[in-house]
């Protein structure tokens, strides 16, 4: 199936966002491995250590429940404009019984990361533009092909994403301690840190305390504040570009929590 859509989040599995918002922050994490070609807009994707920032033309690959904080704008007077092609477990599977190939999954384990220009990635999303413009819905079997010829390209141009995006077995129970101080920046619900450690959320919560002698909102907090606080003493940043990269929802919040815990403002640490 194949959307238009106006909004950041969609099922199908080829879509278009396009947004006109000024600025757009959200915490994601995909269910499915996922190709993003930027056609218009900025796209700056903050990791624990590393920040990408992609432009039109760019190409980057999303694995699946991996955590990223996305922050979307327009640039040079277009909107925030994207297309992507989901891999489903299902069109895997398919994949494989269509082309006759065995699933022997290499367990590459494979990070957010941009992806090489190729004259293959052009012609398929070059072709995948018109679909939008239509009036009527695009037929399945042929946004289905559409998908099956952009895993094909894959396993032609890299051997390695295509094994990884072989990949549709759920996570299994991993160390919390190295999983939480790598990723406790990212607003997710307690039950998604669970589920991304292999975890129950009661399960999550027990073996939290266990190993931090706290419990998780409490350890989350302290950890985000003492993030926000190392940037604005230490990289001289304003609050207004911090609070969002250390994993608040809002500045007001922010600005509050900060001031309980530090007994001063943000603004203070600049002021002072």
């Amino acid at each position: 199936m194949i959307t238009h859509t106006t909004q950041s989040v969609s099922k199908a599995n080829i879509f278009l966002t396009c947004t006109e918002e000024k600025y757009y922050s959200n915490d994601l994490i995909v269910q499915s491995n996922t190709l993003i070609r930027m056609v218009s807009g900025e796209m700056k994707i903050i990791l624990p250590d590393i920040t990408y920032v992609m432009g039109a033309g760019d190409t980057i690959f999303f694995p699946r429940l991996e955590l990223a904080r996305v922050i979307k704008a327009p640039k040079d007077g277009r909107p925030y404009k994207s297309v992507a092609v989901y891999f489903t477990p299902e069109a895997m599977q398919q994949y494989f019984l269509k082309h006759h190939l065995k699933h022997v999954f290499a367990g590459i384990k494979m990070e957010i990361k941009p992806v090489e220009t190729h004259p293959l990635l052009e012609s398929l999303f070059s072709s995948l533009l018109p679909y939008f413009d239509l009036t009527i819905e695009v037929p399945e079997h042929i946004a289905d092909g559409k998908v099956d010829e952009a895993i094909s390209i894959l396993q032609v141009i890299d051997q390695d994403l295509f094994n990884a995006i072989s990949n549709f077995e759920e996570p299994g129970k991993i160390n919390l301690v190295e999983f939480m101080e790598k990723n406790f920046m990212f607003n997710m619900p307690l039950d998604k840190f669970g589920y991304l450690t292999g975890r129950s959320l009661t399960t999550f919560k027990r073996d939290f305390r266990k190993a931090f002698y706290t419990t998780p909102q409490k350890w989350l907090t302290q950890k985000r504040l003492e993030l926000a606080h190392y940037q604005l003493t230490e990289k001289k940043r304003k609050p207004v570009d911090v609070y969002l990269e250390a994993g608040f929802e809002n500045l007001s919040h922010f600005s509050f929590a900060f001031k309980k815990h530090y007994g001063y403002t943000p603004s203070g640490v600049r002021n002072g």
